[in-house]
């Protein structure tokens, strides 16, 4: 019996906390709109910090300073998303380019 139930209990509890997960983004405004997004992503890096040091005092670790960049990461992520949204909607161009010159090259062959 107990077999059979350990890979449900698996299951739910990876569910779960997928789930979980998903509500937290969700509610946190990160699925929503661009500038929804960059809100997020400044309040998260105003919280973060002082919760990463108060665990590290609580378990007794001593943790590296953060290094501070000089570069904006939605900038880039948002460069990213273009780029792969781009080759997104010219692969069905693409692809079907590739295939008249490869049929082109096989006929060319059989001559």
């Amino acid at each position: 019996m107990a077999p059979r139930i350990f890979p449900l209990v698996k299951f739910l509890v990876k569910g779960g906390l997928a789930g979980g997960a998903i509500y937290v983004v969700y509610s946190q405004g990160l699925l929503s709109g661009g500038e929804e997004g960059a809100q997020a992503l400044r309040k998260a890096q105003e919280a973060l910090p002082p919760a990463v040091e108060e665990w590290a005092k609580y378990f007794g670790w001593k943790l590296p300073a953060v290094p501070k960049t000089e570069f904006s990461l939605c900038s880039y992520w948002n460069s990213g998303v273009r780029t792969t949204i781009g080759a997104l909607s010219v692969a069905p161009t693409r692809a079907s380019e590739y295939t008249q010159n490869g049929w082109k090259y096989m006929k060319d062959l059989i001559k």
